[in-house]
């Protein structure tokens, strides 16, 4: 049962601002959000990165007490294998002479599963997903949790986007692909580093 004086919109505000100060202090999404803003459209980034953000958010609701034990080393292995996949994906352009049209229509695709797949399968039990857990054990209350972790994750999304978007015009495509596939590379060192030193 919901706690007392807990009602479904105060829930779902202090979820939002839980959610939102765990993922600004201490979560490394920002940076691969960040790296992918840079070489990929803004809005394939932010559709792939609200639904994989929506999806790890409902698991990390319903599962509540489970998901806080699930950081361990195997989970930094399958982020750091995540990372160097989107490292190569990004780093393997299309061919300049193709039709344009052709080629949008690949890049629109291939930025979705790059970006869906970089969010998705990495950072399991970070500090959002965390703190939606712990919201969910003391509230009862899964959907007012999950709403509000999911407006925070977005809104946290948007503004780094948008960073990016003002860095992207400003910097040629062969610059911003190897800033892209550095940097998921970087994520990839630190999460097995993170697997070693756990």
């Amino acid at each position: 049962m919901p706690g007392p004086g807990i009602h479904f919109g105060a829930a779902a505000l202090l979820a939002f601002w839980a959610v939102l100060i765990a993922e600004l202090v201490s979560d490394r999404s920002l940076y691969a959000l960040a790296s992918l803003g840079l070489r990929f459209r803004w809005a394939v980034v932010f559709a792939a990165f609200a639904i994989a953000g929506a999806a790890k958010m409902m698991v990390a609701t319903l599962l509540g007490g489970v998901i806080m034990q699930f950081q361990g080393h195997w989970t930094y292995l399958v982020s750091a294998v995540a990372f160097f996949v989107s490292a190569l994906l990004i780093w393997v352009d299309e061919d300049p002479e193709t039709d344009q049209e052709n080629t949008r229509r690949v890049s629109w695709r291939k930025g979705l599963l790059v970006c869906f797949g970089s969010f998705f399968f990495t950072e399991w039990g970070d500090p959002g997903q965390i703190a939606a857990a712990a919201l969910v054990l003391n509230s009862h209350m899964v959907l007012a949790t999950w709403i509000g972790a999911t407006r925070a994750l977005m809104l946290k999304g948007a503004a780094v986007l948008t960073l990016g978007v003002q860095i992207r015009h400003r910097l040629p495509h062969r610059s911003l692909r190897i800033v892209a596939s550095g940097s998921c590379c970087v994520l990839g060192m630190l999460a097995i580093g993170e697997s070693v030193m756990g």
